[in-house]
């Protein structure tokens, strides 16, 4: 049985080996960079250990497993640009370093080798992965639209906010899995409860994402807090905040998310202050713990072997509960 750092390993030695040294360079030089710059691997070792689940071999599913990552590369290098992130795993991210232009046009192409590597598959599973792939594509750019959608509104829900996420992040750690069920030959039956218990574990995975960028340690967290609350990002914290709040403290978020000429610290740590008053920092762990209990239920319904089962809830249970 392979465990996460086995697949992580057998991805990353892969990964290695796909070099983009073609012309014009600068086209191709920037998703080297993007790839090299490393980043958790979660969703390709997830494509692997769906596979091996089912009593798949590994080789099988890497093709697919490298589209997933381009994919999610791809959607990160158009993302930091549309979010107008300067740094991107400590680097700078493709536009700063090169340009907009270049960053557009090397994400397209990354896109385009993610799907030449996702149709690498015996043809009588092909249809099927090939469905999942694109629903999943087409499902991440309508969540990074709401998400856009979203800087302009104040009357943003909870609900809505929790169907942007599912769409932007999550849908993609269910495609991972269902792929590599797929080609390991799972049944449709423990595909979807694969697919359900990834998806509430990704709405876990990005509700920690919130929580970790208002109150996480900065020692631990490696980079400094506060990042959503200075670009007014209407997060799980913010919108939850907004439902508890009494008139002047909501007044006070809104005017703090409306303005830009606020001493950054100053606004990083009153935002901070109102959201520990609300106690929306313990609701929001409530929350993840809500959906890793739920996801838990489809990994613990799924006819596998146990000890397979039990490396997937340590992987899910190190992605709700880490700390940076």
């Amino acid at each position: 049985m392979y465990s996460f750092d086995d697949l992580l390993n057998y991805f990353e030695d892969n990964l290695k080996k796909e070099t983009f040294s073609r012309q014009p360079e600068e086209l191709y030089q920037p998703i080297g960079y993007t790839l090299a710059l490393g980043g958790k691997r979660i969703r390709p070792v997830l494509t692997l250990m769906a596979c091996h689940m089912f009593g798949g071999d590994i080789k099988d599913a890497l093709p697919q497993a490298l589209a997933i990552e381009m994919f999610h590369n791809f959607t990160l290098i158009h993302d930091d640009i549309m979010d107008n992130a300067p740094i991107r795993r400590g680097k700078k991210t493709v536009y700063k370093k090169w340009s907009p232009n270049i960053a557009i046009l090397s994400g397209d192409t990354l896109f385009a080798y993610a799907y030449q590597f996702a149709q690498k598959a015996d043809k009588e599973i092909l249809g099927d992965i090939l469905n999942v792939f694109n629903q999943t594509a087409i499902e991440v750019c309508e969540g990074q639209q709401y998400d856009l959608n979203f800087e302009t509104r104040n009357d943003v829900s909870v609900e809505e906010y929790i169907n942007m996420i599912r769409l932007k992040t999550a849908v993609l750690f269910g495609a991972s899995l269902k792929i590599g069920s797929i080609i390991g030959g799972a049944k449709k039956e423990e595909s979807d409860k694969l697919y359900n218990f990834a998806l509430n574990i990704g709405l876990g995975f990005q509700l920690k994402d919130d929580l970790l960028d208002s109150f996480g340690d900065e020692m631990v967290f490696g980079k400094k807090t506060g990042g959503d609350i200075l670009t007014n990002k209407k997060t799980f914290l913010y919108l939850k905040a907004l439902e508890l709040a009494t008139d002047g403290a909501k007044k006070q978020l809104l005017d703090y998310y409306s303005s830009t000429d606020i001493n950054s610290q100053a606004k990083v740590q009153s935002v901070k202050s109102i959201f520990s008053s609300l106690e929306v920092d313990k609701i929001t762990e409530v929350e993840i713990n809500k959906y890793f209990d739920k996801g838990l239920v489809y990994l613990n319904n799924m006819n596998v072997n146990d000890r397979i089962k039990k490396e997937l809830h340590k992987l899910a249970s190190k992605m709700i509960h880490r700390t940076y």
